[in-house]
């Protein structure tokens, strides 16, 4: 090997180990390796800056806007509600989540709609008492599924067509990876449904206690004509919130306590739930509900920028020993109080008729810009927000979704390519209000678009040093290797890389590798694109391959070997699937 050839190999393996073993950030990892290989000199500053420039990752971010639109206008709420309905045992819950997760993630975000599902997922396990072990993690699994059967699906599939792109002017279309992912779904989410409850430990997760949190009283009212009048409280979903439960019903002026799950819910109830600040924020996402404090519709602050904070009065604070009422909060601070808790305990009564006192934590509804506002004031000794508390603007989500849609069909039917319809997705998005660009450039995950296009940077030193051309052949010392045993070999090092480091990254490291390979046997590269594709997507063995098997990690108490416990069956089934029917579509 040439010295630049191996300053190459050695930079990636000086990345995998420093990923692998260090709790380092991988966008500085990646980023470092850039600047090693342009100061070096083994690449110019446009080759090593290409990955920025390229179709896939320019999609991937235009995706994200896309999502942004379907999680504020309440979209995907609105569909996994529907989808998910309210099951009555285990057997049950795990076919509802399988599939509607995988349905969903073949056309957004897989990420996004597991971040949607877990909340009523822990609903289901507290009021059916299962172990949120035993859904959670088929959640993920389906979902990573669910994005191998579109090219929008994941991003390791938009990652893998750039490279395609432009590195051999191929481009895929939509449902190309149908022939492959649909069966592997099928056959796949087959075994997760009859051997999750088998493998996976009865294990409750690691939700924060009730009896531990601040407690706090919240009112709702159901809106007239609404989709909750006439619901039962159970069929409504709001027997067993993951962080709050309802204690009564206010009707007509008379309080009913302790009320039964089959009691129906009328226009303008008011529904008195306690629980933790969290609760509040899940009762913000029910399509049906709005706040019962009637000062929260006074509050002069636009819909989309509201959100929940919390604040502990301090001793500087000008309404101690006054009512709520007398204190003039509202017009003093633009929020409104709907909650006090007193030593970690709410307050019962009137709102309006406690008195304030120094320690006091309030609940409130205010504008976004509050908590910069006044953190550093005297007013208050602590005001944090609510993460993700800003309501869904429920009267979009038809607008999202017809988006979605409209994105799908036009790349699909071949009228415009994958990034020039989502780029009017996006745009559409922002028209129409579903999302504002402010939210869009939040829900940007700038640290995954720096790891994707950062390796491309990566790849093309090890193409262009023949680093990729040297690991080829390491591959085929057997003479005479046949082109289906060399896929055997692509898609096992591209699990490996997969489950030690980022799924995007690996894909972007085994692609000039795999090119090689194909060269030196001759053969088309496209199995092995497509293998690579499938290789980097279906990380089952450890929650570190597959960002939806990290968020689960927590809610669902899960331990490492529980990942291998039923990911390794998975990844062997999987690849047997994807390696056997490969050959078949997409010829040597």
């Amino acid at each position: 090997m040439e010295l630049s050839a191996f300053l190459t190999l050695a930079t990636v393996l000086s990345v995998l180990a420093t990923l692998v073993i260090t709790r380092i950030a991988p966008d500085v990892v990646l980023m470092a390796a850039l600047a090693f290989l342009v100061i070096s000199g083994i690449l110019t500053p446009s080759e090593a800056l290409a990955g920025f420039a390229n179709p896939g990752v320019m999609t991937i971010a235009t995706l994200y806007v896309v999502a942004a639109g379907l999680k504020e206008t309440g979209a995907i709420q609105w569909l996994a509600h529907r989808l998910l309905g309210q099951p009555r045992r285990l057997r049950q819950a795990q076919l509802r989540v399988l599939l509607p997760a995988s349905g969903l993630s073949a056309f957004m975000n897989n990420t996004t709609v597991v971040a949607m599902f877990i909340p009523a997922i822990q609903e289901w396990a507290a009021r059916l008492r299962l172990p949120t072990s035993k859904l959670l993690l088929p959640l993920s699994y389906a979902s990573i599924l669910g994005g191998t059967c579109t090219l929008i699906g994941t991003s390791t599939n938009l990652v893998v067509d750039g490279l395609l792109q432009s590195e051999r002017g191929i481009s895929l279309h939509m449902f190309e990876l149908a022939w492959v992912g649909v069966p592997l779904v099928v056959i796949a989410g087959g075994f997760l449904y009859l051997m999750a409850d088998r493998l996976l430990p009865n294990r409750q997760g690691a939700l924060e206690q009730l009896e531990q949190a601040r407690e706090y009283a919240v009112e709702v009212r159901v809106i007239p004509q609404g989709p909750l009048e006439g619901k039962s409280i159970a069929d409504a979903g709001l027997r067993s919130l993951a962080h709050g439960y309802l204690a009564d019903i206010e009707r007509d002026g008379e309080l009913m306590t302790a009320v039964p799950p089959e009691t129906k819910l009328q226009a303008d109830d008011i529904l008195v739930f306690v629980g933790a600040p969290e609760c509040a924020r899940e009762l913000r996402r029910v399509h049906g509900l709005r706040p019962a404090n009637g000062d929260v519709r006074k509050l002069d602050i636009a819909h989309h920028r509201r959100c929940l904070v919390e604040a502990v009065i301090g001793p500087d604070f000008t309404g101690i020993e006054q009512t709520v009422r007398e204190s003039r909060f509202r017009s003093r601070y633009q929020a409104v109080i709907l909650s006090i808790s007193r030593h970690g305990r709410r307050l019962p009564g009137k709102l309006g008729d406690i008195r304030l006192q120094v320690g006091d934590t309030l609940l409130m509804e205010t504008a976004q810009e509050f908590v910069s506002q006044y953190q550093y004031r005297k007013d208050f000794l602590l005001v944090s927000a609510l993460n993700d508390s800003t309501p869904p603007d429920f009267r979009k989500a038809p607008w999202a979704l017809g988006i979605l849609g409209a994105m799908v069909l036009v790349s699909a039917t071949g009228l415009l390519s994958i990034l020039e319809a989502a780029f009017l997705a996006g745009g559409a998005m922002l028209l129409t209000r579903c999302v504002t660009a402010s939210k869009a450039r939040r829900y940007l995950e700038l640290s995954v678009l720096i790891v994707i296009a950062a390796s491309f940077a990566l790849g093309n030193a090890m193409d262009k040093t023949g680093a990729a051309s040297q690991i080829a052949q390491w591959l085929l010392l057997v003479d005479g290797l046949s082109p289906w045993i060399a896929l055997v070999m692509v898609y096992a090092l591209t699990v490996a890389f997969t489950e030690l480091i980022t799924n995007n990254a690996a894909a972007v490291l085994m692609f000039p590798v795999a090119a090689a390979v194909a060269e030196q046997l001759g053969v088309s590269i496209m199995p092995f694109a497509i293998g690579i594709m499938f290789a980097a997507s279906a990380s089952f063995m450890t929650p570190l391959g597959y960002q939806t098997n990290l968020m689960v990690l927590g809610p669902g108490g899960y331990r490492f070997v529980d990942y291998l416990r039923l990911g390794a069956p998975m990844s062997l089934l999987a690849g047997g699937i994807v390696i056997g029917l490969i050959p078949l579509i997409w010829s040597f």
